[in-house]
């Protein structure tokens, strides 16, 4: 009798549906829980430190919480550098990249590195947020229970989404934001075919959180009853403030984070000891000055104190730069750690600065002014992300205030607008495309049948390497210089053939002329599918797109970045509750 216990023949013994069922609550359940341990870690870690050191003298907390931030983001920068560089930043777009060119494969290191990192780098002070880490910890867990139930690489997009609902589920007890960030931003489809198993994932990470924390939202309001009209005539003027500073921060962010890494100065394990150094230095100011800790870490004491209408609007002005170059600081010198909760702080202080400036000229009362906090939290992340449904759920879910709906969907309408007309992207895709990711082709087809529809342009690489020449000195510099496999060659004008690069250091080793390999030639207005007929009957596994007047290459794909694009719209059709 064999007494080894294998998940893949357990499931097996159930039929299909029950079996997607039965995973996708282990993947909810795990992701729940790691959610909810990396919050109490770093809520622990938070606490002993820098809240402990700032009920002791001046000096202890000057230089304790300096040594302590400074050097707990040394040990980050050494830790991310040295195993897991792709567990740095947000982990959202790395998870959404993990999605759709690895089919939701992510590498077990990434869990623990990820979860030390994050719990280190925010529990000792850095202001970044917890969402982000959430999201990637739990759809890297996911993932590799997948793999743990037999799921080949090819097939943990089912693991890594349902995960990622369920950590963010429990991150915030936001279950429905948590279905609508995943379809809106990872996914990009609110119809897709994995909805019902990310509604169950979703819904079980919230249980975890209530049975963990109790079912209690995350920001705790006065009951807000009708605003007066001077409020709601505020709801735009705050929603364009928070908006821009949304997008201030994303450009800020980005540029910071360009620079850094175009920096060979400063090696990349000191670069997040930096933004905490900088941190250190603005917290501390700011704590001296008002006895507020808000600039450090998550920031949500100060963030409920805001719209518990116990901050008054110029301290909040004070919390609101510092946060915001703090953040700047952290996130873009290679921080571990997020971006939802910065963004909620900096639209609430913006909210209760327009209504703070307002009541010079208008009585605002304060139902009006923590509406107005709400209206900016929600204004802020929704230009930052661009995610509007997410955006409006995710505040509404953490405050538990029917009033605030009509109001959130004019912030969300103010916020959308501004983002699309100052941005090009949201934060995450930019911060893809700066990783070097041509998003045009990053993200596959919703259906088989309109990716057959889409031009050869869509799946090819727009930046070939094309050979005009067969000598010997300028096949070895091209290669050398290139990474790529295939190397179209045109003669006169005429693509000819294509270059292998095994075939390439063949025939440099023995001298004899490369033996080309067969191309299909095709133009820019072909199809998809018109392309697969070409490459079957001429039996070859690279095609090159020519520009409009045939007189160049413009795009270049292999068999095997179509079966990956082919294989990616049609396997979603099996994975849905």
């Amino acid at each position: 009798m064999n007494l080894i216990f294998s998940p893949q023949s357990w499931l097996q013994r159930f039929p299909k549906q029950t079996r997607l069922i039965l995973v996708t609550v282990a993947y909810g359940l795990a992701a729940g829980l790691v959610a909810v341990g990396f919050q109490s870690a770093m809520n622990a870690v938070y606490h002993f430190g820098l809240v402990a050191l700032s009920k002791q003298s001046p000096t202890n907390f000057l230089v304790g919480s300096l040594i302590l931030m400074v050097g707990a983001a040394l040990f980050v920068g050494w830790l991310l550098s040295s195993f897991c560089p792709e567990a740095s930043g947000s982990g959202v777009p790395q998870l959404k990249a993990a999605l759709w060119k690895d089919f939701g494969f992510v590498p077990a290191r990434v869990i623990w590195v990820k979860f030390i990192a994050g719990v280190i780098q925010i529990g000792t002070g850095s202001s970044l947020g917890r969402e982000g880490p959430s999201v990637q910890l739990a759809g890297a867990i996911g993932s590799n229970l997948a793999g743990f139930a037999g799921e080949p690489k090819h097939r943990r997009r089912h693991g890594a989404t349902t995960g990622a609902a369920a950590g963010l589920a429990a991150a915030f007890n936001t279950p429905l934001a948590a279905v609508t960030f995943v379809l809106e931003e990872l996914i990009g489809d609110l119809n897709s075919r994995l909805l019902g198993s990310i509604l169950l994932a979703a819904m079980i990470g919230a249980l975890v959180t209530h049975a963990v924390f109790g079912p209690q939202p995350a920001f705790t309001l006065e009951v807000i009853r009708e605003p007066s009209w001077r409020a709601y005539m505020l709801v735009p003027v705050v929603s364009i403030f928070a908006s821009l500073v949304g997008v201030a921060f994303q450009k800020s962010s980005l540029k910071l984070r360009l620079s850094n890494r175009r920096n060979s100065r400063t090696p990349p394990w000191m670069r997040p000891a930096v933004g905490a150094l900088i941190c250190w230095a603005l917290g501390t100011f700011v704590f001296f000055k008002t006895g507020r800790l808000g600039v450090f870490a998550l920031g949500y004491d100060d963030l409920s104190d805001a719209l518990a209408g116990k901050l008054a609007w110029q301290i909040a002005a004070l919390l609101l730069a510092a946060k915001f170059v703090a953040t700047v600081a952290c996130y873009g010198m290679g921080g571990c750690g997020g971006i939802f909760s910065p963004t909620l702080f900096f639209g609430a202080m913006t909210g209760i600065i327009t209504a703070g400036i307002a009541s010079f000229v208008i009585p605002i009362q304060a139902d009006g002014v923590a509406m107005l906090a709400v209206i900016g939290m929600s204004s802020t992340l929704g230009a930052a992300v661009r995610a509007p449904v997410t955006s409006i759920l995710i505040v509404f879910e953490m405050t538990h205030q029917f009033a605030l709906v009509p109001p959130l969907m004019l912030g969300a309408l103010v916020s959308q607008t501004i983002s699309r007309k100052m941005l090009r992207r949201n934060f995450y895709d930019a911060l893809l495309e700066q990783d070097g990711h041509d998003l045009e082709r990053f993200t596959p087809p919703r259906d088989l049948t309109a990716w057959h529809r889409q031009s050869v342009s869509a799946l090819a690489n727009p930046t070939p390497i094309v050979l005009e020449s067969l000598h010997a000195p300028t096949v070895e510099e091209v290669i050398s210089r290139h990474p790529y496999q295939a190397f179209p060659v045109m003669d006169q004008g005429v693509v000819i053939g294509v270059l292998n690069r095994i075939e390439a250091r063949a025939a440099l080793k023995t001298g004899h002329p490369p033996l080309l390999q067969p191309v299909v030639v095709c133009g820019p207005n072909d199809t998809i599918k018109q392309a697969e007929q070409w490459l079957v009957e001429k039996g070859a596994t690279v095609a090159v797109v020519m520009s409009p007047d045939g007189s160049r290459v413009s795009g270049i794909f292999t068999l095997h970045d179509l079966l990956r694009a082919q294989l990616a719209a049609s396997d979603s059709s099996d994975e849905s509750v």
